[in-house]
């Protein structure tokens, strides 16, 4: 059973840093592009960051580069999202996602429950 469980969520004044995580378990990670989604309401889910298997390549939504960094521990299960420098507009629900390619062909995806950021002074 693909469970996705995400942690580190919460409230940060604007300037400051999180770090979410994302624990996987009942799949083979390695296999699956690792992906960090963000929801604020009457929005649509939108795409923040996203890293390959073996973690070669990375993709950033233009409205987080250089604030935000993903990485993965393929040893641990586990995917992050760095988030410096956060703004009143990165307040959201975050989520992590599990996507399976093969041949390079989207297959299907996981999502995990989210957590709650919130950008506040």
């Amino acid at each position: 059973q693909v469970q996705l469980v995400e942690s580190g969520g919460g409230l940060v004044q604007p300037g400051g840093s999180l770090r979410l995580s994302c624990a996987a378990s009942g799949f083979t990670f390695s296999d699956y592009t690792m992906n960090w989604y963000r929801q604020v309401p009457d929005k649509e889910r939108e795409l923040v960051a996203g890293i390959t298997r073996l973690s070669r390549d990375t993709r950033y939504a233009d409205s987080v580069k250089g604030r935000f960094t993903i990485s993965r521990d393929n040893g641990k299960n586990t995917v992050y999202l760095q988030m410096s420098r956060l703004e009143f507009e990165d307040t959201a629900v975050y989520y992590c996602n599990a996507a399976r390619y093969i041949g390079g062909t989207y297959v299907y995806d996981s999502w995990g429950q989210g957590t709650q950021v919130t950008v506040s002074s």
